[in-house]
């Protein structure tokens, strides 16, 4: 368990050197549009157990340290950054999450459980400390809040579900046929979303028809790749002030930004998540289908009725005798 902390630690460094290149500078504190380390830290609690916890507080510390010198500050900031995937962990496991992300109710618990609840935690122990050494006034404190929780909420909305679905093996899964269509998706991909990023009359809505593609016939790791695509672009336009965000004060970026952001991850999530669970009702009904079928061949063919019954019986269940009544609520039949 120490190694797959360390190596934990290292994954949340790595990723957390990565999402400060799209920092932003909110009344002098530096946020990112998306935090990618909470996402790690979500997935990585949810794979591997609660017990590499001491590997994302040790990813935290290092990255703190990679920017400043640690204070007392900053011991509050990692209690923050290590407690709040750990509530989502917790959160996640009570309401009976499924890696798969198989089910509507999955994608919202993740959504406001391990994303909007959860990462309140983060948020308040990451600015809070900013306003006791003096860095914040009181009036700066809610800007800086915001633009922390938003970014650490969007790092489990866009990696945790990608993470999750290639650890599962979704890709590897995907059926030959599709790899056609897969292409053909990237190729879209890499054409109209820096055609929407970049054109300075703002056409991001372009981006919500491939993530429907994308959900649609590819599900969590197919949405959620063309998500993070396009909100990792769209960061980086924000952070040059170009197209899209061309001639907008830095409040109105960071707005821009994380509504976007939002409703991207948004999107790709919850539609992959109800297309899964569509197609699972779908199955079950087709091997309830196909169930009957069978039974009615067999009675056809003048087969026992009780031997046929107790051949398809699950396992455990007891089937009545030939003549014994049958009860309901105490009241014989």
């Amino acid at each position: 368990m120490a190694l797959k902390s360390l190596a934990v630690a290292a994954c949340y460094y790595a990723v957390g050197r990565l999402g400060l290149l799209g920092q932003l500078v909110v009344q002098g504190v530096i946020v990112t549009p998306v935090w990618p380390p909470t996402g790690v830290a979500v997935a990585c609690l949810l794979v591997f157990g609660v017990r590499v916890w001491p590997g994302i507080a040790l990813g935290s510390l290092l990255v703190i340290a990679s920017l400043t010198s640690p204070q007392l500050g900053t011991i509050i900031t990692v209690a923050g950054n290590t407690a709040a995937p750990l509530c989502a962990y917790l959160l996640l496991r009570r309401v009976g999450f499924r890696l798969d992300v198989s089910r509507l109710r999955d994608g919202l618990a993740l959504v406001f459980l391990g994303g909007f609840g959860a990462m309140l935690i983060s948020a308040t122990a990451g600015a809070v400390p900013q306003v006791w050494n003096g860095t914040l006034d009181d009036g700066e404190f809610w800007s800086v809040w915001l633009a922390w929780w938003v970014g650490d909420t969007m790092g489990v909305l866009l990696v945790t579900p990608l993470l999750l679905a290639l650890f599962l093996g979704v890709v590897a899964r995907t059926p030959a046929r599709r790899w056609k269509e897969a292409v053909c998706l990237a190729l879209a991909a890499l054409v109209l979303v820096p055609l929407a990023v970049l054109s300075s009359t703002s056409l991001l809505f372009l981006v919500f028809p491939l993530l429907i593609w994308a959900a649609l016939r590819f599900q969590l790791a197919g949405s959620m790749l063309c998500a993070l695509f396009a909100s990792v672009l769209t960061t980086i336009e924000a952070n040059w002030e170009r197209g899209a965000f061309l001639h907008l004060s830095d409040v109105e970026i960071m707005v821009k930004l994380q509504a976007f952001n939002g409703a991207a991850a948004l999107t790709a999530l919850l539609l992959s998540a109800l297309v899964i669970e569509q197609r699972a009702t779908r199955r079950s009904v087709q091997n309830a289908c196909k169930e009957l079928a069978e039974l009615l061949e067999h009675l056809a063919a003048g087969e026992n009725p009780r031997e046929l019954a107790d051949s398809l019986a699950p396992p455990g269940t007891d089937v009545p005798e030939k003549g014994t009544p049958m009860t309901g609520s105490g009241t014989e039949l």
